[in-house]
């Protein structure tokens, strides 16, 4: 979020851009960075076998975010004539908070998968629930 805040703020102060085109940069900026962070950090311990796949998945949900997150700054700059650098900066937080939260559910479910669990974690289980059957009861010894 701040790196996309960042980034449009400072597109909008140094070039003539229109709004929504200088949050459109902003936003693949922060996509890119996004997936770094996902991927080698928040989501490192999942599935990494089909890159391919993940990124195919990823950009895809990405750009859904992206017409979101955009389509909220349009219809209020657009649609609603509110075009003060401060609306702009309001609409633009709104557009990124409802966009994350597509985007946290299609990662999560869809992109960076969990691995499936392994049959050690049964066994160590098991193990578990038999140590619990041998420990002894006050007063007893253990053979």
């Amino acid at each position: 979020m701040l790196v996309n805040l960042l980034v449009f703020n400072l597109v909008r102060h140094v070039t003539d851009l229109q709004v929504v085109r200088a949050s459109v940069i902003a936003t693949v900026v922060a996509i890119v960075f996004n997936y770094v962070g996902f991927r080698y950090f928040t989501y490192r311990d999942r599935d990494k076998t089909r890159r391919t796949r993940e990124m195919s998945l990823f950009l895809l949900f990405s750009a859904v975010g992206l017409v979101i997150e955009n389509g909220v700054l349009y219809a209020a700059t657009y649609g609603f004539g509110w075009d003060t650098p401060l609306q702009n900066n309001i609409f633009k937080f709104v557009g990124i908070g409802i966009a994350t939260l597509f985007r946290f559910w299609s990662y999560r479910s869809w992109v960076f998968r969990a691995l499936p669990a392994r049959e050690p974690v049964a066994d160590a289980e098991s193990i578990l629930k038999g140590e619990r059957a041998r420990r002894p009861r006050d007063g007893q010894r253990v053979p």
